[in-house]
């Protein structure tokens, strides 16, 4: 055990990186928490149903997407302090007024914020990609995959219990304080964003921008749209056999396996490229497509969160090994889009298959775009190197 955690302890001995996690995560949670948030406030609290909060969940997250690319270029040329208080005025604006408005305002509102949406999540991506020396990344991005879970874990749920124990309007008032609060502390830490921590001139895309690249986006994306579609299938399958409440039990589950499979990825010798992590997220998914009562879709669903963090991780590490140094700023804004749009795709391609024929059609369809993204990856990096091992580790034994 003393080797498997070696790796961790060197990387949060950097200077700085103990604060960037922590601030890190904390700037994440308001992130985490928006979609149901808003959901909930649209469909509960403005009582105006789940289709009027999907436009708006939508337009916040199209907004994003759109959005994440262009953050990233700016923090490559301005820097980072600038763009923080950038988005930190939009989020005061947004969820300040949001509460004063009706759907179709709402909708419009969100876009915009979702435009300047806080980089809580490529800035730490970006940062690490800067300070962490190639031989130590993957447990670097490991561990910033495990962290993400778990603010995917505490943020929805502190939303969810926002909405539920206060007004709507003052819960969307203390998301928005908790933005401000995590744009000021990044602003305070204020990580470097490039190596050495000056800014040079961005090469042309078309110079880093080739299929390694685009590969590495897929598979971000096509692991988010598996993950989104996994949550989706399993709350409707649930739900028919009244037994939605345990999904809060299932999707815990879940996220520890994810953070043991991590774990254990950022520390291995020999670890599978993202090709064969994608194909195993899909192929780990299947039995949860044919689930059951609640106590059989939470042993399922233990495989296939295993790979989850993998996965992730590994589309990670391989954007911040491509991408050049003056370009890290928007390659990582590209990677958050990549994540965005994951789930963009996901929500309504598996809802309109739950409706219409079953949440099992829905999961297999995902699973089936996750294996035909992960062959396509293994052909086009077929010949490649593979990751550098990091320095000083080895295989992790039976008991990691």
């Amino acid at each position: 055990m003393d080797l498997v955690t070696t790796a961790y302890r060197e990387v949060l001995a950097r200077p700085g990186l103990r604060a960037l996690y922590l601030v890190g995560f904390g700037a994440r949670l308001p992130v985490s928490a928006t979609g149901v948030v808003l959901t909930l406030h649209v469909a509960v609290g403005l009582d105006r149903g789940f289709a009027a909060a999907g436009l708006v969940g939508g337009a916040v997250t199209f907004g994003t997407v759109l959005g994440a690319p262009l953050l990233g270029r700016l923090v490559d040329r301005v820097g980072l302090r600038p763009v923080l208080l950038l988005c930190g005025v939009s989020e005061a604006v947004f969820w300040g007024v949001a509460p004063l408005l009706d759907v179709g305002l709402l909708a419009a509102a969100a876009f915009a914020a979702g435009l300047l949406a806080l980089p809580a999540f490529p800035v730490v991506r970006q940062s690490l990609g800067a300070v962490v020396p190639e031989a130590r990344r993957r447990p670097a991005f490991a561990l910033d995959a495990m962290s993400s879970e778990v603010s995917f874990i505490v943020g929805p749920a502190a939303g969810t219990g926002a909405v539920l124990a206060l007004p709507s309007t003052v819960a969307l008032w203390l998301v928005g304080a908790a933005f401000v609060l995590g744009t000021a502390a990044l602003w305070w830490l204020d990580p470097p964003t490039h190596a050495g921590g000056e800014r040079t001139a961005a090469p042309s895309m078309r110079h880093w921008m080739g299929a390694p690249m685009v590969t590495a986006l897929a598979g971000a994306v096509a692991a988010v749209l598996l993950l989104s579609a996994t949550e989706l299938s399993v709350v409707a399958a649930l739900t028919t056999r009244g037994e939605t409440g345990w999904f809060a039990l299932a999707n815990t589950v879940w996220c520890l396996a994810s953070l043991v499979g991590g774990f254990r990825y950022g520390v291995a010798t020999r670890p599978p490229g993202m090709p064969t992590l994608l194909a195993a997220l899909a192929v780990g998914t299947v039995p949860v497509a044919f689930g059951g009562p609640w106590w059989l879709v939470t042993a399922l669903i233990v495989p296939a969160g295993a790979f989850c963090a993998p996965a992730m991780s590994s589309a990670a590490e391989a954007v911040g090994r491509l991408a050049p140094d003056a370009a890290r700023g928007i390659a990582t804004g590209l990677h958050g889009a990549a994540i965005m749009l994951g789930a963009a795709i996901a929500q309504p391609l598996a809802g309109v298959l739950i409706d219409r024929v079953s949440p099992t059609a829905a999961l297999l369809t995902a699973v089936g775009i996750c294996l035909l993204v992960a062959l396509g990856a293994a052909a086009t990096l077929r010949g490649a190197p593979p990751p550098a091992r990091p320095a000083g580790t080895s295989a992790p034994g039976p008991t990691a």
